[in-house]
Formats: C-alpha cells, structure tokens, sequence
C-alpha cells in the first residue's frame, strides 16, 4: 500500500513512461488530503458520541486504541527509538502543540456545528505559513503575506466577535490553530532519523491522558459503553491512527507553504457530513468566510508555483551561459 502512495496509477500500456513518480510537493500533498479525510471522518464520529458521552471518557477510550495499534506497529517496523528522544525539544513542542490543539478543538467541536469548526481550521495552513517564515526563513512575499491576512479576515467574519451569533466556542477553535500550527512546524524541524511512527506512539499516549484531565473517571460523569459506540470508538481510533502517521509524513516531503493549503478538503467533507449526520446548514457568514480563507490559501499555492518556476528558469539561464 504505501508503494502505492509514492507512485501515480501505472496505465496498462507496457511503457514504462507511464509510470510518474510523484515529486516531493505532490506526495505531501497526497499524503495531506488522506489525513484530512480521516481527521474529518473521526471529528464526526466523535461529535456525534459526544451527544451522550463525556468528551474526556471518548478522548482516553479512542486514543488508548490508537495508541496500542500504533505501538505495536512501532515495534514490528522496528521504529520505536529510546523514550529520552520524546524530551527533545522539537518534539516535545509537537506532542504540547497535538494535545493542546486536541483539547481545543474537541471543546469547541461539540458545542458548534462541524461545518463552522472546519471553516476555521482552514485559516491552519495560512497560520503555519506564517510561521515558517517567521521561524523557519522559509521565503513569503508581500502577495503572500497579503493573502494570510485576507485569510484572516475571513476567520473573524465566521467569528463574528462582538455581534448577534458569536460563540466563545468558535474563539476557542482559534486558539486551536495556534495549537496545531506549532505542531506543525516543530515537525518539519524533527531529525529525519526519527521515524515517524515513533512521534505517533508518543503523540497518542499523551493525547489520551488528556482526557483523563478533562473528565476524571472519579467525577461519575463516564458512561457504560454500548456495542454501537464502541464501533464508532474503534472507527474513529483507525481513521487517527491514519491522520497521524500521514500527516506527519505529510509535513516532511516537499516545501511545507505547498503542502499545508491541502488541509482545504476537510471542509467540503466536513459540511457535507455535517448536513448528512447533524442537519447543519452553514449560513452566509460562514460560506464567506471560508470562501475568503480557502480563496487566500489556493491564492499562496498560486504564488509559490511563480516562486519556483522563477527559481528554476534563473538556475537554466545561469547553466546555460556558464562556459
């Protein structure tokens, strides 16, 4: 399967031109929108066992899950790396930034509609562009630094701060992408000695004590667990286990202000599983918001692909007329 992942479909045509090896840009993208599809279809399924079942009880019960697969697999694969290693800074910042952003979000999950917490999350790859920038020297230009507060005017318009219709929760769902931004950078800066599969088998232990600090067993507010949810517990345990391993994958290929505009197919998922599973309909606000921010995000997408053709024509012109 994962060959699969780092190559393009082979035609039945014996030639082998047919068969395209993805560059690094494109398989971290591939990489980015399979984790989305499986973060949005866990969001779900979470927030619908929500309706009856403690949001810490369901964060300790999925994760602890993940966690046995993901370890497990850690051992077969023979990725599991001395336990000091989790202490180095880049990946204790992305194991404070997974748990944080987890906390966050799920909190503000199961008081808004999915659809609205997706939009928001889309403003991420704007965050994270930023941060490159800032913190990695990755190159941003004026159009592009334009374009994130374009995006981010977006985020405050399905806010909606100091009007009819705002929600502490949907605030709360910022400080998420703050959250998962550090994550996201701290990532790209983990040696590439470290296997991916070791920062997810430390990423989802800590996610799942998380959720003994938001419900307590001891506060009587956990429930006797039916055979339904535990099938959505296991389902949304497999679609993180997915998310994790691809998306850190996901943040290793390629150049990082390419990659993270991928994380914009959550939202049609998201709205359309929001309107199947809840009803939900997003209102204007929230179709202008995220038009604002997902129009902001193709448009960096736009602006790095002049950047590197720019960057490639030079560097013929400069063989070219070396003698």
């Amino acid at each position: 399967m994962y060959e699969l992942l780092l190559y393009t479909t082979r035609f039945s045509l014996p030639a082998k031109r047919y068969r395209m090896p993805l560059s690094p840009n494109y398989r971290g993208a591939l990489f980015m929108a399979l984790a989305m599809m499986s973060f949005t279809t866990n969001d779900t399924m979470v927030k619908y066992l929500a309706e009856t079942m403690p949001m810490g009880q369901i964060v300790f019960v999925r994760n602890m899950i993940a966690s046995v697969v993901i370890i497990l697999i850690a051992y077969k694969q023979h990725a599991m790396r001395p336990l000091r290693l989790a202490f180095s800074p880049y990946i204790a910042i992305r194991v404070i930034g997974e748990v944080g952003g987890t906390i966050t979000f799920l909190i503000g999950l199961s008081h808004i509609p999915i659809g609205n917490a997706a939009a928001i999350m889309q403003a991420l790859p704007l965050a994270v562009t930023m941060g490159a920038a800032l913190f990695l020297g990755e190159p941003v230009g004026w159009r592009r630094w334009s374009a994130i507060l374009v995006g981010f005017v977006g985020v405050i318009i399905i806010v909606r701060p100091g009007v009819e219709g705002f929600s502490p929760y949907a605030a709360i769902i910022v400080i998420t992408v703050l959250f998962a931004a550090s994550r996201d950078i701290a990532t790209r800066k983990v040696h590439p000695s470290i296997p991916p599969l070791f920062m997810s088998s430390i990423t989802a232990p800590a996610v799942a004590l998380s959720g003994l600090f938001m419900s307590p067993p001891t506060s009587g507010d956990w429930v006797a667990i039916g055979a339904f949810d535990w099938l959505l517990l296991i389902g949304a345990a497999s679609f993180v286990l997915i998310a994790y391993h691809f998306i850190i994958h996901a943040m290793r290929e390629g150049d990082i202000s390419f990659i993270a505009p991928f994380r914009y197919s959550s939202l049609l998922i998201a709205i359309v599983l929001g309107y199947i599973v809840f009803g939900d309909v997003p209102d204007m606000f929230i179709l202008t918001g995220g038009l604002m921010i997902v129009g902001s995000g193709l448009y960096t997408i736009y602006r790095e692909k002049v950047r590197t053709d720019a960057h490639e024509v030079a560097a013929t012109s400069v063989t070219r007329h070396t003698p």
